[in-house]
């Protein structure tokens, strides 16, 4: 069993224009909906896999309502948390003559203390109860809300090893920084946020496998895995390095790629696959996002191609 944890999640609201100009009034195309907020995204790279998740996300209001049906239309388990606050939206707009994209991204409504205190209890409420059914892994993605205390998510990595599961962790910042010192799973940085968690200036690509072991000694996780967007990812563990390119396709948009990237890799661990096929099936799953507009995620068809390619003739170089 897998359960994503969305906690500031967001109806994501797609179009296009010619070009943004300021104080005209512009005509965009019709809106793509989508249901948004990292842990929904990986649920749904994994049921587009053919697996199956459960997803936790807060919800409240009637955007909240919208973004209930638009899980419910991806066919993905769900249990939604109850806010009193107005579910966030967010904008994603792509110019057509330049290919630009231009993301708008809205803080979420304010937790209250109690709303705060139910978002870390859920888990154990879970229907089934957590305690019958094991979770293997738990999968928190995504920005704290406000009115969360910033240690929250070390709080659930607490309770996830209480239950011996994985707890799979992509977030930044002080709250990632406070699940570190609780040590979880596997984290997701990109280049720079592993830097500012080993307290570099800056890393080059030699330097990566270095800065990981650093968290891994220390008790900080068990893996790391780096997103180096169009150059691929790298997973590090205690016993290997393994580097994986990422096909090179024409993107359309980076929305979703990070959490596809996630969610092929906590597909394949789940499927008790070895590493090399997870980083693999997830550079995957992460390049056949940015092929589509907005926020479409992948299709399987291309990740099935992608992953001919990736496999072909070095399927994951060691380093």
């Amino acid at each position: 069993m897998i359960v994503t944890l969305t906690l500031n999640p967001a109806v994501d609201i797609s179009m296009t224009i010619d070009r943004l100009v300021p104080e005209h009034k512009l005509h965009c195309s019709q809106p793509q909906y989508d249901a948004g907020g990292g842990g929904i995204n990986v649920s749904k790279a994994i049921r587009r896999l053919g697996g199956q998740s459960l997803a936790l996300f807060t919800v409240g209001g009637a955007s909240g309502h919208t973004l209930e049906a638009l899980v419910e239309a991806e066919g993905i388990h769900h249990q939604p948390i109850r806010l009193s606050g107005l579910t966030r939206e967010c904008f994603v707009v792509t110019e057509t003559t330049t290919n630009q994209q231009y993301r708008f991204g809205t803080p979420g409504p304010t937790l209250t203390p109690d709303e705060a205190a139910d978002c870390l209890a859920h888990i154990n409420r879970l229907d089934p109860p957590i305690d019958y059914i094991p979770v293997e892994y738990v999968v928190a993605s995504g920005s704290l809300p406000p009115g969360l205390p910033t240690d929250f998510y070390a709080q659930l990595a607490r309770k996830a090893k209480a239950h011996n599961s994985r707890f799979v962790l992509d977030t930044a910042g002080d709250p990632l920084r406070a699940a570190l010192e609780e040590g979880v799973f596997m984290i997701k940085p990109n280049l720079g946020e592993l830097a500012r968690l080993v307290n570099a200036d800056r890393l080059e690509m030699d330097q990566i496998t270095e800065a990981a072991t650093q968290l891994i000694r220390q008790g900080s996780c068990q893996v790391v895995v780096v997103s180096l967007g169009p150059r691929g990812a790298m997973l590090v563990d205690a016993a290997e390095t393994l580097y994986v390119q990422a096909p090179p396709v024409r993107k359309q948009s980076t929305v979703g790629a990070g959490d596809s990237l996630v969610g092929g890799m906590v597909y394949a661990l789940a499927q008790q696959r070895s590493y090399a096929d997870a980083i693999q099936l997830g550079v995957a799953c992460g390049t056949a996002a940015t092929m589509n507009p907005g926020t479409e995620l992948f299709h399987r068809a291309d990740v099935d191609r992608l992953l001919n390619w990736i496999r072909q003739p070095y399927p994951v170089e060691s380093m």
